[in-house]
């Protein structure tokens, strides 16, 4: 079970706050996704999956959810044909010069895991309606931003994770500010993004906002100290 994912349910619950289109694109397996029990609520909801044999997989899971849009391609910064290493969970676009798989696996790119996708901007299915948003694409998610029409109420990303942080974090912290979002929590890998005045984030948020950063911080510090001795 994605614990990431019961945690963002029931802290929007706690804060009595209920989406009604959602979007997550990377979903990998139905289980593993970050939106699954707004989904069996029967919230409207909109699966970005590129790996084919994953979308196989999506389709069976959500046959009988009518509220539930499947839409099989890649998000990125051009509408075509996309290269991408199959790792799991964390299958990346080829191209991208860093994602967890790479920095924190060391994996190195094979012939034999790489398949070709249809890529997308998120522009071209994003009609402007939807109020969250989950982005886990293993490197690329400022590319979803970059083209996103939606203004969401809460946006989960993935920034960081182990000795892994987002290669364009300084551009996702930049247009989240300019967009008057402010972070709300993280957990070990995402960032939960909330609009200003949405809800109040309470005081004990924000200490345990910081004790991540700090744990975030601390972790990266070690891979440094390790490379120097």
């Amino acid at each position: 079970m994605n614990q990431g994912a019961v945690r963002l349910y029931n802290k929007l619950k706690d804060k009595n706050y209920s989406p009604k289109n959602i979007c997550e694109i990377g979903v990998y397996l139905p289980d593993d996704s970050n939106i699954l029990h707004f989904i069996n609520d029967n919230i409207a909801a909109t699966l970005v999956e590129a790996d084919p044999n994953t979308v196989k997989i999506i389709k069976k899971y959500f046959t009988n959810h009518s509220n539930v849009k499947i839409i099989e391609a890649a998000v990125f910064d051009f509408h075509g044909k996309i290269e991408l290493s199959r790792r799991e969970s964390s299958t990346f676009i080829t191209q991208l010069e860093a994602s967890p798989a790479l920095i924190n696996d060391n994996y190195q790119v094979n012939q034999s895991d790489q398949f070709i996708a249809e890529s997308i901007l998120f522009s071209e299915i994003d009609k402007g309606d939807f109020d969250l948003i989950s982005i886990d694409i293993e490197g690329a998610e400022w590319f979803v931003l970059k083209y996103m029409s939606s203004r969401p109420d809460i946006i989960s990303i993935e920034t960081h994770g182990k000795y892994y942080t987002n290669p364009n974090i300084g551009q996702i912290n930049d247009w989240m500010r300019e967009n008057n979002y402010i972070k709300w929590y993280k957990d070990n890998s995402d960032t939960l993004f909330v609009k200003k005045n949405i809800f109040n984030i309470t005081i004990y948020e924000k200490i345990q906002l910081i004790i991540m950063n700090l744990s975030i911080a601390i972790l990266k510090k070690k891979k440094l100290l390790k490379k120097i001795f």
